[in-house]
């Protein structure tokens, strides 16, 4: 076997990686190996076949594409690589991946192959020279039988998540297709346990592997609150001021991890631009630097802090309340060192994960990894925004009331009240909107299609128009045990179950707010999934009890298109409980 070197330092440079590639790497913003690359990465580059036993997450995309990537050959048109993945999802990211650290090597082409894409329009890319194919083993095996994709000049072959493919019933296609490889080739073989139907194709397919297991060690955050927000890749920063803003701790400060270097200056300059005392720490400044922000930190000048893993090493600071996950962890133990920055001296922490559509599997296994489940949480709307302005604007007030001498500020007011013959009330409302400088206490609310996707006005829930005509038979109607009482708005609703069953705001049907409880329509291929998912759902602080809605919801006249204000009225005007 080839003599494969020591890799000890702390560093990507340590692999001697080409130029190009390193500044991808750089690019990306990886600053220190995980510890599947660090063990990996030197295996592969020798030419090794690997067994690498690693759960979802532990970097392991970087750990066999960097390796493939390097030893390609950019001058040959042909099929060099193959990766096989479980799912289309998969395909697709790992696809990606791979075009982000190939994006300075020249002419390097990467294509994913999966079904419920044109077959033909694959083929025509085929033909057109491809150097890695990421792809579902169905859709691999058509290709092989269609004779579109050719093995003769594979060196390299990925298997992803063999246990997932096994779970799913693709080890038989992984067998077939491994049979149609070339006998000289480069094996790798991931997955997250290791059956006994894995462990025959590694025994049978792979020569003398050299077996990688990451070790993780199962840890808990008891005295820390953990909360997820799902938002699109977009929606980030709009989700993390209003969530700044509406769970402001005048006493705490707030940690927020970015994946990268670059990230981390650039989300911290968009937080000084709106006005908050945010400093970044990566890896690119000092140790004096970086104390210099934990100083300022403890003493209360420095609010909030976006760091990367690797900056917020050894970071122990009481102050910190909130962790904030801007960019999801690449390991469920990173996960575990990052919020566990809060909750020191015996407080109680709190975190939040920002969750994009892609990221659910890997926090489906930090979950599994902590044994905690995350609560979901939605993402705060403006009104609470603007309720929270109001709550500290009120406690300041009371504050300067009870700690203050007001005397000459009294008699300023009663000398403006003589002069102008306004009332005093007038007069401290006018004082109030001065002591608020820029920051109106009134938030702007949400445009109305984006409360309401079907541009329903709630104004016509009177009985203007004809609810029962007007839904469409495709979808379900919901109750919730929330209305206009408890200052429930159709933005709130469209943000509930968008944030908390994972579905797109322009599925949701029309709304209907009424008094004491809300009738909104979701798509009938939905219903159960949002059902499950809003079971212990809180909208504005209340229970909302959702369930399907039943004829009881609506009143005696709803044929008529005249919704009643309160559900289960009889014809006799009884007011019967709904179930629940």
């Amino acid at each position: 076997m080839t003599n494969i070197p020591e890799i000890t330092e702390d560093s990507f440079r340590a692999f001697a990686l080409s130029d190009s590639l390193m500044k991808a790497v750089v690019d990306v913003g990886y600053e220190v190996p995980t510890p599947i690359q660090l063990k990996t990465i030197p295996l592969l580059l020798a030419g090794s076949d690997i067994i690498g036993q690693a759960q979802t997450g532990t970097g392991k995309t970087a750990a066999f594409a960097l390796p493939i990537l390097e030893r390609l050959d950019a001058n040959l048109k042909s099929v060099q690589a193959i990766v096989l993945t479980p799912t289309r999802e998969l395909a697709i990211q790992v696809a990606e991946a791979f075009h982000t650290y190939a994006k300075h090597l020249n002419r390097v082409r990467v294509l994913p192959v999966y079904g419920g894409q044109s077959i033909q329009q694959q083929i025509n890319r085929l033909r057109g020279g491809v150097h890695v194919v990421v792809g579902t083993p169905g859709r691999v095996m058509d290709h092989l039988r269609r004779e579109t994709l050719d093995f003769e000049a594979l060196k390299f072959v990925v298997l992803d998540e063999a246990d997932e493919m096994l779970r799913m019933g693709f080890i038989d296609d992984v067998e077939w297709i491994l049979s149609h490889t070339p006998v000289e080739r480069q094996t790798a073989l991931f997955s997250a346990t290791m059956p006994r139907e894995v462990r025959r194709i590694a025994d049978r397919y792979l020569k003398n592997p050299v077996s990688v297991e990451i070790e993780h060690k199962t840890l808990t955050m008891p005295k820390i609150e953990q909360f997820y927000i799902n938002v699109s890749e977009n929606q980030k920063l709009d989700a993390l001021t209003r969530l700044l803003e509406s769970e402001t701790d005048a006493d705490g400060a707030v940690l927020i991890f970015d994946r990268t270097k670059i990230g981390a200056d650039e989300l911290t300059e968009r937080l000084q631009a709106r006005g908050y005392a945010a400093e970044a720490m990566h890896g690119d400044m000092s140790q004096a630097q970086r104390e210099a922000v934990i100083r300022r930190l403890r003493g209360g000048q420095v609010e909030i802090v976006v760091a990367t893993d690797v900056a917020a090493r050894g970071l122990d600071v009481e102050r910190i309340t909130r962790v904030i996950n801007y960019d999801m962890p690449n390991d469920p133990e990173v996960y575990v060192h990052r919020i566990g920055r809060t909750g020191r001296a015996g407080r109680t922490g709190r975190a939040v994960l920002f969750v994009t559509p892609r990221q659910q599997r890997m926090k489906n296994e930090i979950e599994r990894f902590t044994h905690v489940r995350i609560e979901a949480m939605r993402m705060p709307t403006r009104a609470d925004v603007a309720a929270r302005r109001v709550a500290l604007f009120k406690e300041r007030i009371l504050k300067t009331l009870k700690d203050e001498n007001l005397e000459l500020y009294l008699n300023l007011v009663v000398e403006i009240a003589e002069e102008s013959g306004n009332d005093m009330a007038e007069i401290a409302a006018a004082a109030a909107r001065l002591a608020g400088g820029d920051k109106p206490l009134e938030v702007a609310t949400d445009h109305v299609e984006a409360e309401n996707p079907r541009g329903y006005d709630e104004r016509e829930n009177q009985g203007s128009r004809n609810y029962q005509q007007a839904r469409d038979e495709n979808m379900v109607r919901l109750f919730f045990d929330v209305g206009r009482h408890s200052n429930v708005t159709p933005s709130d609703i469209v943000g509930a179950i968008a944030n908390e069953a994972g579905i797109r705001g322009k599925s949701i049907g029309a709304i209907d707010i009424h008094e004491r409880f809300t009738l909104a329509d979701v798509p009938a291929e939905l219903a159960d999934q949002v059902l499950e998912a809003m079971r212990k759902t809180r909208i504005r602080n209340h229970n909302a009890n959702v369930r399907r809605a039943d004829p009881r919801d609506i009143g005696e006249d709803a044929s008529r298109g005249r919704v009643a204000d309160k559900p289960g009225k009889s014809k006799k005007g009884e007011f019967k409980k709904s179930k629940k």
